[in-house]
């Protein structure tokens, strides 16, 4: 890594002595005090062997959709008929506004504190070292949770193909070794073709299972409203809101940008096609499979297209649980080797140190999704202890301390301090109530088949 102007410490925010020659020949103890700015984690980049910031826009909008557009269509029928049509529908919509506006907030934040890349930068910019610690904490945990859930999906997608061929416990070790293989790249640029194939693969296997049911109609009693209670209503609730919670990946995306005020365009790239896919697929694959319909949503179909559709969507199970890997083995080692070249090298030191956090990180992954293997009661545990607060609570927060003093000063700022708020209370409630949820699923549903060979499909 280059070094930084003489006498310049980018990673302090503090204030430096800039000496007037001038002042200096009149005064020689006159010194002009200048703020520092501090640079981003990965510097300049210029001679470095390893470059992270080359990202194009739509490279990133493709890394968006990848790693928000995959497990989360999966559930979406399921929460259709837990709600009906029309509550879906609003829901849907509703949800997904909002996560497009606490996305953009995010994107504020980036550009106001150019040097943040994790959302532990971010928390230190709020709460200085404890919200450090604490939103990198979170990070870390929630992408090793979703993670999880792209190994269980694995497993459920080779119980399925194969027929339960053998142990889940072996399916779910084969899905973590191919996982941490994909993982071996350390920029994102090189993860971004990969998410092409990932995007295609989704959109293959949601069209086949769409048209399949649609031919069988496997299911008749489709309604409007279903009546229901606040359980089972609210579980399908946390399952539309994992398919919005790609939000906690943002900052360290946008840190790989060439120009970080392209994210407008990535984030909108990325909405368009969710909304579209989700509503469309959703009320599809509902309409024709009727309240039976599974979660994950290819095995409404008959046994032999949810086996093609399964065998389709591999790539996406695969390769969506790695970028949101990536996001996660990033944070660590910009954590140990941030503020020295190590990061830009391709010795064995630097190498093996990310073989090491990746390895590490996708045991723990496999650990969890072993010890929780219905699929539904991981998402609904996931989204109310993470995806509340990284989709729509902190980004509430992070609007407000950017326009502390300035909440009223106008009625635009009004509206957005009363929008903001109510962000925040969205994230408050779906974090209280999806406890609430998951914790009554797991009591219900207490997993005897953790660690099992059981058939989980």
């Amino acid at each position: 890594m280059s070094s930084s102007p003489a006498g310049l410490d980018l990673n302090s925010n503090e204030k430096s002595h800039y000496v007037n020659p001038t002042d200096l020949q009149s005064d020689p103890e006159k010194f002009v005090e200048v703020p520092k700015v501090r640079q981003d984690a990965f510097g300049d980049e210029e001679f470095a062997e390893v470059k992270y910031k080359v990202l194009k826009w739509w490279q990133c909008g493709l890394l968006m959709v990848a790693e928000t557009v995959s497990l989360g269509v999966l559930s979406l029928p399921a929460a259709v008929a837990g709600l009906g049509l029309l509550p879906a529908i609003l829901v849907l919509v509703f949800l997904g506004s909002l996560a497009t506006y606490t996305g953009y907030v995010i994107g504020q934040m980036k550009w106001k504190y150019p040097h943040i890349s994790t959302m532990a930068d971010a928390g230190e910019v709020i709460g200085g070292k404890w919200g450090r610690e604490f939103l990198g904490a979170a990070q870390i945990i929630f992408f090793i949770f979703i993670m999880a859930s792209h190994l269980l999906t694995f497993t459920v997608a080779m119980n399925t193909i194969t027929n339960h061929g053998t142990c889940s416990i072996v399916f779910g070790i084969v899905g973590m070794v191919i996982s941490f293989i994909c993982s071996l790249p350390r920029t994102l640029e090189k993860m971004s073709w990969l998410s092409i194939v990932s995007f295609a693969s989704i959109m293959t296997s949601v069209i086949i299972v769409m048209i399949a049911v649609g031919i069988t109609k496997p299911g008749q009693d489709v309604v409007a409203v279903v009546n229901t209670d606040l359980f089972h209503g609210f579980s399908a609730v946390c399952n539309i809101v994992f398919a919005f919670c790609g939000h906690a990946a943002f900052f360290g995306l946008m840190a790989e940008l060439k120009n970080p005020k392209d994210f407008t365009k990535s984030l909108l790239l990325l909405q368009g096609i969710d909304m579209g896919l989700y509503i469309t697929a959703a009320l599809v694959i509902y309409r024709y499979a009727g309240s039976g319909v599974t979660s994950p949503a290819l095995g409404s179909a008959s046994p032999m297209v949810a086996k093609v559709a399964y065998g389709i969507s591999l790539p996406t199970i695969i390769i969506a649980g790695v970028i949101n890997g990536h996001i996660a083995f990033k944070y660590v080692y910009l954590r140990i080797f941030q503020g020295t070249d190590r990061m830009h090298k391709r010795d064995w030191i630097a190498t093996g140190s990310w073989i090491g956090i990746a390895l590490g990180l996708w045991i723990l992954a496999w650990i969890i999704s072993s010890a929780i293997p219905v699929f539904s009661n991981l998402l609904s545990l996931i989204t109310a202890l993470f995806a509340s607060w990284f989709t729509y609570g902190f980004s509430g927060i992070f609007w407000l301390f950017m326009n502390k003093g300035l909440w009223f000063s106008s009625p635009k700022k009004i509206a957005l301090t009363c929008l903001n708020f109510f962000a925040i209370s969205v994230g408050v409630a779906l974090c209280g109530l999806g406890l609430w949820v998951s914790g009554k699923a797991l009591h219900d549903n207490p997993s005897s088949a953790s660690f099992s060979c059981a058939n989980n499909a």
